[in-house]
């Protein structure tokens, strides 16, 4: 819990009572490899703090290999289908761990709590916002403006460890190319 106050005091300053109220609401879990935290048409009813672990956002197809996965999150990001979460409405898109993720989670109506109860509530849920909206512009930047192979090299210099933790077929999906595309794209730049 430590590193989520770490994390947030980055930018603004939290005082004792404002945080033991916060971290009252907040659930530890911990889930296996493997594990769908959301599918498709269930409503988003958490925002969560990893704390160790990998999340994969996808969207799933009937053929395994044509499943498009469209983002991570990593240890000491939000992560949620924010979309969801703030309209109530069912998520088109599954949130999948792809290691073993420990995380701290906050329901929906215990954040309104937050907000309403707390000096510091508003700018927290602003902050997650904030930071899961950027993870969303900068992906999209990169679809428009990178290269594929601009892209693969980015998302390693960015997230050396990556290679080890993700299959390449959800790298290959995230970067818009084919697992063969991404092979050749390997072999050019070793």
């Amino acid at each position: 819990m430590n590193t989520i106050r770490k994390y947030l005091e980055e930018t603004i300053s939290i005082e004792d009572s404002d945080w033991d109220f916060f971290t009252s609401r907040l659930e530890q879990r911990t889930v296996k490899k493997r594990t769908k935290l959301l599918t498709i048409n269930e409503v988003e009813n958490h925002i969560s703090f990893i704390s160790s672990g990998i999340v994969r956002f996808l969207i799933p197809k009937e053929d395994l290999d044509k499943e498009i996965t469209f983002g991570f999150c990593f240890d000491n990001e939000f992560v949620s289908a924010y979309d969801s979460f703030l309209t109530r409405k069912p998520s088109l898109y599954e949130l999948e761990t792809l290691t073993k993720v420990t995380m701290w989670s906050i329901s929906y109506d215990d954040l309104q709590e937050v907000y309403k109860k707390t000096k510091i509530g508003n700018t927290l849920g602003r902050l997650s916002s904030e930071r899961l909206f950027l993870i969303k512009s900068k992906r999209e930047q990169s679809l428009l403006n990178e290269t594929a192979e601009e892209r693969y090299l980015n998302l390693f210099k960015e997230r050396p460890n990556l290679i080890k933790a993700i299959p390449l077929k959800y790298i290959a999906s995230y970067i818009g190319v084919t697992a063969q595309a991404l092979s050749r794209i390997r072999k050019r730049i070793s």
